[in-house]
């Protein structure tokens, strides 16, 4: 499956737009990850156990995307983009989305 952030893939051609789809996914942290990650806050640094937070979530949103499109019976994915947004304390909601098409 091809999965692109621009309209057009070099190369082929759109032949049918199959429609919107997404992915999404909701990460939390095991509680004394969060813990140290907290801590991060006071000394400064990366917090390496949220960025693997967002990483896991971020594939997994990937990946759900690439199943919808596969439904629709897409061999590509377009215009694809991710939005983000703090659920709750300590979990990150990733979403994937882009437009499903069959390509020539």
């Amino acid at each position: 499956m091809m999965i692109t952030t621009t309209e057009n893939i070099p190369g082929r051609e759109v032949k049918e737009v199959l429609g919107v789809v997404f992915g999404c996914c909701v990460q939390t942290k095991h509680l004394g990850k969060d813990l140290r990650a907290a801590g991060r806050t006071i000394i400064g640094g990366e917090s390496k156990a949220y960025t693997e937070l967002m990483e896991e979530a971020r594939r997994t949103a990937m990946q759900r995307m690439i199943q919808d499109a596969k439904g629709l019976g897409a061999d590509a994915v377009v215009c694809m983009r991710y939005a983000t947004a703090q659920t709750m304390k300590g979990a990150a909601e990733i979403i994937a989305f882009g437009t499903a098409v069959k390509t020539f």
